[in-house]
């Protein structure tokens, strides 16, 4: 193999170092996925391109995603922690995970040239010339490129599409994979308080959401001619469930500053259209006192800046904007992004200058502007569009919801994923009564740390014998909004690397190679494939007697999914200390054979937990409610409390009921447990 010797010292001609055609390894697409691949197969002595079709490398991390969504940090290791821990160390006071864009995009060109990495940007994918099953070279922008092995690390799938690899655009049906949250989802009102919609969103970096989409009160999506307003579309010809093309929506993650010195004021566009923002508008006005920190998500980061990202009801999120962009060709994709560009800046002038605007939300937006120091060469806007899904690999697995939630554990792991199962807005239809609904997101769907197996890298071994795909890996739409954070593609990207380097030197196919040695380099790089912890966690299928999980009962009023404590299963939900007397969660347990039961369950205690939490048990002879003190510990190996035994017929099983009327905190619901006494 041929050992790279380019150091990466500057952008001279659209390359750095000298201009190689042919390599090892060639990467298309400068993501952090692709560089973390191009940096993996380089310290191996590979000779790697990595050709990015716009003017900057990094994608959303250098691009405006800075309060990186991690899931559970452990699950983080390899070059992705390398990556991080240095992007922070880069500038003092820095906190792990939030540093700015510029030192994100500082840290990436330095690892690069200690690699030997040769980058080309502004070269677009035109061609693609095989033999068989296998890639010889690829031709961008007049440059013909030839390698051995190809990754695919873009976030649109090019490279795969233009190498007649399978694929697919938009949900799958809930019956394909018996995925319960697959499909069309129309998504009820979920009233929030008005103490809530006054107040900012807590900021928590990317530990997991703490915003909420879905719609907060009904509001007309109707003109005066009785015609949809600007975004609102009539509910499709589809049942919940049912599959459609479409995809959830796109953003760009801004960089903000309420630093005086250090702000740049919102642009207003050229393209500026009020109407745009009329369903904005009466979100204001249903809620007065609402707040700016209520309508945008803000990330803190480093340097008094924050990440800016959409949140609740109406926010940067552009639903329906999107649909054309996956298989769209480049003059279509340049639209799109242009489009999201003024509807997002537009949405700010509007806040920040629109008389019909109160004005003290018109002074909170005032405060708030861009970055002076960040995207100097974009006029401070981000690189980016967030292309938070396009197409997905229909490859050797298919990872789904199964692969999050219940069947975690892989032989052939590379990486691990823990985020919450997160869609954001698909598109906003009216109900029957000319209000708006949210569709397509449900943000109470968790995740365990799940492996993820080497073969959602892989094409079919027929489609293609030398490419990997560490971005638009093999998954359902479900599988794919947890999958589709940075530090997972990241972990792909160190692992696509390493394989097509051994692929390369064993004149191997990429579905060849032995993923044991593999995993093991991938082990001594410092990768995390596996959590102790999680072999460990109670589990609802090994556990004994008759379990049902939270995650499988029936719940009213809305509980918020939580991945705090030794919870069965890897999560449990609380009521958010809200609606108390509202909200309930109902466990129905089959009875296979009648006698007494013991009655247990669990929940994960905390000093804010209510002391009072009733547990109804309905059983054969009646009902009792037994009150219990959620502050109390319980023990690791057995995480149960027992609320008593009683008499259960199969005719009519066993029914206990977790609710939170007249509590005094936060009530947690987790699993419940019959032992046959």
């Amino acid at each position: 193999m041929k050992l790279a010797v380019s150091v990466c010292l500057g952008l001279l001609s659209a390359a750095w170092g000298p201009a190689l055609s042919a390599a090892d390894v060639v990467v298309y697409g400068g993501t952090p996925a692709g560089l973390c691949a191009a940096i993996a197969a380089a310290r191996e002595g590979a000779s790697v391109i990595v050709i990015e079709p716009t003017r900057w490398i990094g994608g959303m991390v250098t691009g405006g995603l800075s309060a990186t969504d991690t899931g559970r940090q452990e699950t983080i290791g390899g070059l992705p922690r390398e990556f991080f821990t240095r992007a922070a160390q880069s500038v003092p006071g820095t906190p792990l995970w939030y540093a700015e864009p510029k030192a994100n995009l500082a840290t990436f060109r330095a690892m690069l040239a200690e690699a030997g990495v040769t980058v080309v940007t502004s070269q677009s994918l035109e061609g693609v010339r095989r033999d068989g099953s296998r890639i010889l070279e690829i031709t961008a922008d007049g440059t013909t490129y030839s390698g051995q092995m190809f990754i695919d690390a873009t976030y649109e799938g090019d490279l795969m599409a233009a190498a007649k690899v399978g694929y697919v655009v938009g949900r799958e049906s809930r019956a394909q994979y018996d995925e319960d949250l697959a499909g069309y989802f129309p998504m009820p009102i979920r009233p929030r308080s008005a103490e809530v919609m006054a107040s900012d969103c807590p900021s928590i970096g990317g530990n997991g959401p703490s915003y909420i989409h879905g719609t907060p009160s009904a509001i007309s999506g109707l003109d005066e001619k009785g015609k949809p307003i600007f975004g609102v579309v009539p509910p499709p010809n589809l049942q919940p469930g049912d599959a459609d093309g479409l995809t959830q929506s796109y953003n760009f993650r801004l960089c903000v500053t309420d630093r005086p010195e250090l702000r740049v004021p919102f642009p207003q566009p050229s393209a500026y259209e009020p109407l745009r923002y009329e369903l904005l508008l009466r979100l204001i006005q249903a809620h007065p006192g609402i707040r700016f920190g209520r309508l945008f998500h803000l990330g803190k980061i480093a340097g008094g800046k924050y990440d800016l990202n959409a949140q609740g009801f109406f926010s940067t999120d552009y639903p329906g904007a999107n649909t054309a962009y996956p298989d769209g060709d480049a003059a279509t994709r340049a639209r799109i992004y242009q489009d999201h560009i003024d509807y997002i800046q537009g949405m700010l002038w509007f806040l920040g200058h629109d008389e019909r605007v109160p004005a003290d939300l018109r002074a909170q937006t005032q405060r708030w502007g861009l970055c002076a120091d960040e995207f100097t060469d974009n006029n401070f806007w981000p690189y980016a569009l967030y292309v938070r899904e396009a197409r997905r690999m229909t490859g050797a697995y298919i990872m789904t919801q199964r692969d999050l939630q219940t069947d975690i554990f892989k032989d052939d792991s590379v990486a691990m994923g823990s985020f919450v199962i997160d869609c954001h807005i698909v598109q906003r239809i009216l109900a029957e009564d000319g209000t708006v609904r949210d569709e397509g997101s449900f943000p109470d769907a968790p995740a365990l740390p799940y492996q993820i197996p080497y073969r959602s890298l892989t094409p079919k071994p027929a489609e293609c014998a030398n490419l990997l795909v560490p971005v638009c890996l093999s998954a359902s739409h479900i599988a794919y909004c947890s999958l589709r954070m940075e530090p997972v593609y990241m972990a792909l990207g160190h692992a696509s690397g390493l394989a097509a380097v051994m692929a390369a030197r064993r004149n191997q196919s990429v579905q060849e190679i032995d993923v044991p040695t593999l995993r093991e380099k991938l082990l001594s790089q410092k990768a995390v494939l596996e959590l102790e912890s999680v072999r460990r966690m109670p589990r609802s299928s090994t556990l004994p007697g008759i379990v049902m999980d939270e995650q499988a009962a029936e719940r009213t009023g809305f509980w918020v999914a939580s991945s705090f404590g030794n919870a069965v299963d890897g999560s449990s939900r609380h009521d958010e200390n809200t609606g108390k007397g509202s909200k309930s969660i109902r466990y129905h347990l089959n009875i296979p054979k009648e006698g007494r039961y013991e009655v247990r369950v669990s929940y994960t205690p905390a000093a804010n937990r209510a002391t009072n939490v009733p547990v109804t048990v309905i059983h054969a002879t009646g009902e009792d409610t037994v009150r219990i003190n959620q502050r109390t510990a319980l023990p690791e190996a057995d995480p149960f409390v027992t609320i008593g035994t009683y008499s259960f017929h199969p005719a009519t099983g066993a029914t206990v009921v977790i609710a939170n009327q007249d509590t005094d905190g936060f009530v947690n619901a987790d699993a419940v447990q019959l032992l046959p006494r």
